[in-house]
């Protein structure tokens, strides 16, 4: 299980999280919503450890990690894909797979070699079939599209063997059929994997549909935390974020 307590972020003086608790249950598949500027980013970036909080607690099965490092929160079992993809484009899909193989085991003299230790592209290509990536595998990664690009991410993630895995924005620049697909392979994922999974998205339609539960950030504290179907009724959120019919029409 993953959960915070009181987490805080200030930068100058803008409170980008304040006082945020907030559990997320093993084997969860759970949507962080909200408007932007809400701080969703700020809480992954402080979960994976990119910053350090400036009060609270982060505890994954109730070690508190919360001052550790990118590394060793990677090493405890914490993956990230990005908004914005992180993938060696000079490289293949199995070459990006297998170098964060190797980095994950500590085989650091590896990198790069032509020969990885034994095993590694079978375990690389395995990934690579869980995100439908395994017909592609000595394709230049510059060369995928947006989605494969998106989906070559998640594969990097999931090739850290973590049993929590943050997605920021796994839709971000996708066209609506794009964005469905992309969704039902990270469902499929989750099912599969039987990770506690954890994504941030502004497609409400993917959040609904998808998520077995939802939170609800607004100007960095939680504005609310149930069921799609809870979600979708609460009076806050609807004036915060999700709007009426009527807002949305033209």
């Amino acid at each position: 299980m993953l959960r915070v307590e009181g987490l805080t972020k200030r930068f100058g003086g803008v409170s980008a999280i304040s006082d945020v608790t907030l559990r997320f249950e093993t084997g969860s598949l759970t949507a962080v919503i909200g408007p932007n500027g809400a701080g969703k980013s700020t809480f992954f970036n402080l979960i994976s450890g990119a910053i350090v909080p400036d009060g609270g607690r982060i505890l994954l099965d109730e070690a508190d990690i919360t001052h550790e490092n990118r590394a060793r929160i990677v090493r405890r079992g914490i993956g990230r894909a990005f908004q914005v993809t992180s993938i060696f484009p000079t490289m293949t899909v199995a070459e990006n797979l297998m170098a964060a193989i190797c980095a994950h085991r500590g085989q650091w003299a590896w990198l790069g070699r032509r020969f990885p230790p034994p095993g590694t592209r079978a375990r690389a290509l395995e990934v690579a079939d869980q995100l439908g990536l395994a017909g592609q595998a000595d394709v230049l990664s510059a060369n995928l599209s947006h989605g494969d690009q998106k989906l070559l991410d998640i594969a990097l993630a999931l090739a850290l063997e973590p049993r929590v895995l943050l997605l920021d924005e796994p839709t971000a620049g996708m066209g609506p059929e794009e964005r469905t697909r992309m969704m039902e392979r990270v469902h499929a994922l989750w099912e599969r994997q039987g990770l506690t999974l954890v994504f941030i998205e502004h497609d409400m339609d993917i959040v609904f549909r998808i998520a077995g539960s939802i939170r609800v950030l607004c100007y960095g504290r939680v504005l609310a935390e149930g069921t799609p179907d809870e979600i979708r009724a609460d009076p806050r959120v609807i004036e915060a974020y999700l709007g009426t019919p009527a807002e949305d029409a033209p």
